[in-house]
This record gives C-alpha cells, structure tokens and sequence, in this order.
C-alpha cells in the first residue's frame, strides 16, 4: 500500500487503476521470437489461433487489436455506407470509431441502469429500415439481456456484433462468451484480461466472414493468410475488396499464448478481488456497485455509481491523495461532437449515469489488503464530501 508519510507519492507508489501483469515466462518467449529474426505473422500467429479456437469451440482469427477485430467483423458482414449500426453510447469510443470506419451511423442507445449494458427495448424504438445490426458491448465483463438481443436481432433480421473486449474468460448460462451466437470480438491490449500486449480476435462458425477477415486483415491479398502459415507471401496479390495493415505479429502472438496459459490463474484472482469489493461495500451509503454475476464475469473493470450529491471530480482527487488511481468509464459517446445529434430521444440512463460512474482499480496483482484500504479510502472521502 501507499506510504502516506509522503508529502508527495510517486507514480510508483501508486495503486494503479489498471496494469499488465507480466511474467519472466512472457519475456523468455519474447526473446526466443526476436531470436528467430522474423516478427511478421507467422508460425506463432497461427500456434495462438489455434489455441484461441480450442479454448473457444470455434475459430478465432487475431488481428492488431479490438479496434480493428469490430472494423474487420463490420465490414465482413457487409456493413457499410447508408447502414446504420445500433450500440450503446456508454462504451468505449473505439466500438463507434469501428462503426463509422465502415462509412455506417452509429445509432446510440440508452443502457440498463444496474448492469449498464445495452437495453434492447430502447434499441428497438431506434430500429430503421437502414439498421443492418446491434453491437452489444459486454460492460465489465457481464453480457446483461443477451437471450433478448438475440431474440430481437433474430426477429428484425439483425446481425449480432458482440462486443466483448471486456468479457474475455466470462459465461453465460455456464457457456464461454465467444463459444456461441453470432459474431464476438475481443481485445488483447496491455490491460484486458489476457493481453498480447496490443492484439485481438474475431470469433464466429460464420466461415465466410471468417474467410473475409483472414483477408481484409492482409490489405485484402485473397489467400494471404494461408500463405503466410506456410511462410510464404503472395509476390502477384489478387485484392477484390478494401483491406486494411490489421495483421497480429508473431510477437504479439507470442504472449498473448504465454498470457492464455496462465488465465486460469488470472481468472480466479480477478474473481477474488470482485467478491472482496463488493463484501466491503456492501450497504455503503452513497456507493452502488453495478450488478456483477458472481461466478459468471471475470471482471475486466470495477465500477460503482456514486450518489448524486457527490463532488466525483474532488473524490477522486481525494483518493489520488492517497495514492489510488481511479477512473470514469466511460464519456457517453453521443455527446462527443463528431457523433452529436440534435435530433437523438434522450438516453435518460446513460445521461444520469454518466456523471456518477468511478472505477476502482482491478488488475491480477491487487491484494486483498490493497482492496481493503481501496474500500476504506473510498468510504472516508465520501464522509467528507458529505461535510463540504
């Protein structure tokens, strides 16, 4: 924990909101690939894919990021100009940069106020004639109504996009997010729960789209990817489509395989850390965390709303005073001015929410006593900012 008997604590010092948890292991394999000489895609893409596609029950095709995984399943399930995509706007900026990447709209949505992930009903008064599909972004780690997504994408002739880049490891009636429905995209940056330091994947028994991403992910070379399992490279490229530099390195691939062999271990430790937080913050006035799925979600973030009478902004200036980083996910992406509409309904959840959301830190090299003293730092500055 934090020495409090410094004026000024270093970034050192600080418990981090979030990191990556890195073993000798990771940089052993790191050097065996630099040792080979050769750090484009190759022999140790393909090892992680496979690996990727036993642990899912289907196949997972990596590309640079999970930004570029939605991009990529997007633009291989035909979406594009004059389409419309429906996404909550509580999530990352990157689920509408890969939207509006395509040429598409993102159309946003309002949220569940207790899991905070995409409320279909509301999703449903947004449907157009241009809706082509509902991007559910799994906040946290949890999957919220998805049954009822599916039901209303099936009904409405709607592709499903998951996005999933905070829900690697998580299930949904005892099945791995990824192991069934329409499309599911992850990341692997530096503080998911498996990171290949940047990186992501496609997961989907749709082998045409598939087919399309192993491309696209090649500047759209047809047949690259196999191309390159067999080190070999196409000198008289056929491209028929838009393709993008979206590739995964071997580098990349490399730990992301080292990151997979220990998630065992990661998945139970993040799963620790979440039942101690919310055993400390249980009944704590002015502090709600948001609804977790105990023994479902391997919690990516931790995040509570906090009252309305808080000052979040001097609260988290309080606890950064005693050395604890938070954060806010996330800014509601119809507010940005690239994405703002005058003529949007209002999205009543997200706008309360919005402004109440902190997040805790979470990551596998928390202790327990660091959680404890989390609780208790959160607890005191919210009796004080209940005195100001």
């Amino acid at each position: 924990m934090p020495d409090l008997n410094h004026e000024n604590l270093s970034k050192e010092n600080m418990i981090k909101l979030s990191k990556s948890s890195i073993s000798d292991l990771e940089k052993q394999e790191v050097a065996r690939v630099l040792d080979c000489e050769f750090l484009g895609m190759g022999a140790e893409v393909v090892k992680f894919e496979k690996e990727l596609s036993d642990f899912f029950g289907r196949p997972a095709v990596c590309v640079t990021n999970g930004t570029a995984a939605l991009h990529l399943a997007l633009q291989a399930s035909g979406i594009g100009v004059g389409d419309e995509v429906l996404v909550q706007s509580l999530t990352y900026l990157a689920s509408f940069q890969a939207i509006s990447a395509t040429g598409a709209a993102p159309v946003s949505c309002d949220v569940k106020k207790d899991t905070l992930t995409i409320d279909w009903r509301d999703a449903e008064k947004r449907l157009t004639s241009r809706t082509k599909a509902i991007m559910p972004m799994h906040y946290a780690g949890g999957v919220g109504d998805i049954d009822d997504v599916y039901r209303f994408a099936e009904q409405n002739g709607l592709r499903v996009i998951e996005d999933a880049a905070h829900a690697f490891g998580s299930s949904h009636n005892k099945k791995l997010v990824g192991s069934f429905g329409d499309v599911a995209c992850f990341s692997f940056d530096g503080i998911k729960n498996i990171t290949s330091g940047e990186g992501g994947c496609i997961v989907s028994d749709d082998e045409d789209l598939l087919n399309l991403v192993r491309d696209a992910r090649l500047l759209g070379v047809v047949g690259d990817s196999s191309k390159r399992k067999k080190g070999e490279r196409s000198w008289f490229p056929n491209v028929l489509m838009q393709g993008w530099r979206y590739h995964m390195s071997d580098i990349m691939a490399t730990i992301g395989s080292v990151q997979l062999s220990r998630f065992t271990q990661f998945q139970e430790k993040r799963c620790i850390l979440l039942k101690r937080y919310l055993e400390n913050l249980e009944g704590e006035e002015g502090v709600c965390p948001i609804q977790y799925s105990l023994g479902s979600v391997v919690p990516h973030i931790f995040c509570v709303k906090l009252s309305s009478s808080i000052d979040r902004t001097r609260l988290r200036e309080s606890m950064l005073e005693n050395g604890i980083q938070t954060g806010v996910h996330y800014f509601p992406n119809h507010q940005l001015k690239f994405y703002f509409n005058n003529d949007i309904e209002p999205l009543r959840v997200t706008e309360s929410v919005a402004t109440q959301l902190l997040s805790l830190p979470m990551h596998v090299d928390l202790s327990l006593n660091e959680v404890d003293y989390i609780c208790s730092a959160l607890k005191r500055a919210i009796k004080q900012s209940e005195h100001t």
